[in-house]
């Protein structure tokens, strides 16, 4: 029997607590994969392995995601709940085909938001090995009308390790271009909603602000 793991179940709880509560919620875009698959994101945020996990928690799937090892020595009980090293190739391999995400952000660090940087070789070698689709996924965490930041996410199609920066730079620029041709109080049109979050002040009529319209019968 499989010992009760409850550290994990505490954790899961914290980080998706974490996630509905600092976001403002989290919307996807393109073909999300239904088992076994490298995705291959940009690394521009603080937020990003949270919301990927996140995904595949609402989905009902395995994950695992690629650490620095400076990182994971440092927060060691993320293992937990999918961490892995960057040199753990094989264990992230044999996740892989057993119907994992397996989350390798191929610029190889957290880098400002912007354009994408180098792409590193790792992602597609995994998926190669792995003999599971290679997928670009274009992620921002932004500030955009609300009180909380948004995570939009575009998952592009399988592709070959050749074209793997071309196809994520050209998935990351449709996203820009989406969010800055937006109404930044509504949600992108085209992207579902994958999970809620915490709604801003200006959406929500509280306590205090309905006291404050009873007493000055504003209306």
């Amino acid at each position: 029997m499989i010992p009760f793991d409850w550290a994990a179940v505490l954790l899961r709880a914290s980080i998706r607590r974490s996630v509905r509560t600092g976001l403002g919620g989290i919307w996807v875009r393109g073909p999300l994969p239904p088992a076994g698959a490298i995705l291959a994101p940009n690394h521009h945020s603080w937020w990003d392995g949270y919301v990927l996990r996140e995904i595949t928690w609402a989905l009902g799937l395995d994950y695992r995601v690629l650490m620095l090892g400076e990182q994971l020595a440092r927060f060691p009980f993320l293992r937990r709940v999918g961490a892995l090293g960057v040199g753990e190739v094989r264990p992230a391999v044999r996740a892989a085909r057993s119907g994992a995400w397996v989350v390798v952000f191929p610029e190889g660090a957290l880098h400002p938001a912007g354009p994408l940087r180098e792409v590193r070789p790792g992602a597609a070698w995994i998926a190669r090995s792995a003999g599971v689709p290679l997928l670009p996924v274009a992620l921002r965490v932004v500030l955009r009308g609300g009180q909380y930041p948004e995570a939009y996410l575009r998952f592009g199609r399988a592709v070959g390790a050749d074209v793997l920066a071309a196809a994520l730079a050209q998935e990351l620029a449709t996203l820009d271009a989406d969010l800055v041709g937006s109404d930044p109080e509504a949600p992108l049109a085209g992207y579902l909603r994958v999970t809620g979050g915490r709604a801003s002040a200006s959406a929500r009529l509280d306590l205090p602000s309905r006291a404050l319209i009873w007493l000055t019968g504003d209306q």
